[in-house]
């Protein structure tokens, strides 16, 4: 053991801080909070996947890492619809999903946003014409932002959570 400890001090740091990590989205930082002020400065996101490829699931994820920090911002991620502001759609609606799709959607207390995230939840992307999938989100529940990409990044993400106050102030929630 000691001499695991002696060469650590002998070597010192190897690795560096990201360059990205050190202020990853300053610009961001006012511009979300003040966009994110009708929740009191918070925001809970419900993620309902409706068969994605997992992409759009994986940038979501990316939110939370200490690179994008999304919580520093207010907004978390909540296990139960019940719990949350919005809900993260990705994926095109599957036969199979079209169901739960309307429940969560039923579930989440008003005033609710829905967010549709990636190509596929938009317009269903590269799976469109399957016979699997019955339509994009806003087929079957109304859509109030769209996240273009495939998958976008989380960055673009972070952005598009700036117009949820430009959607709240301009329906007059």
């Amino acid at each position: 053991m000691f001499r695991i400890l002696k060469k650590s001090l002998k070597t010192g740091v190897v690795t560096g801080q990201h360059p990205d990590a050190i202020q990853p989205s300053k610009p961001l930082a006012p511009e979300v909070r003040e966009k994110a002020a009708p929740f009191k400065r918070s925001l809970t996101i419900r993620e309902v996947d409706t068969g994605s490829c997992n992409a759009c699931e994986m940038e979501m994820n990316a939110l939370t890492n200490p690179v994008y920090d999304v919580e520093r911002f207010g907004i978390h991620i909540a296990a139960s619809p019940r719990h949350a502001d919005a809900l993260v759609v990705t994926g095109p609606v599957t036969v199979n999903m079209e169901r739960a799709l309307k429940d969560v959607y039923k579930q989440t207390p008003d005033p609710k946003l829905v967010i549709a995230l990636g190509d596929c939840a938009i317009n269903c992307g590269v799976f469109k014409g399957s016979y699997a999938v019955t339509g994009p989100v806003e087929r079957h529940i109304p859509v109030d932002v769209r996240i273009p990409g495939c998958p976008p990044r989380p960055v673009e993400i972070l952005k598009a959570l700036a117009d949820i106050r430009e959607k709240q102030q301009s329906s007059g929630k």
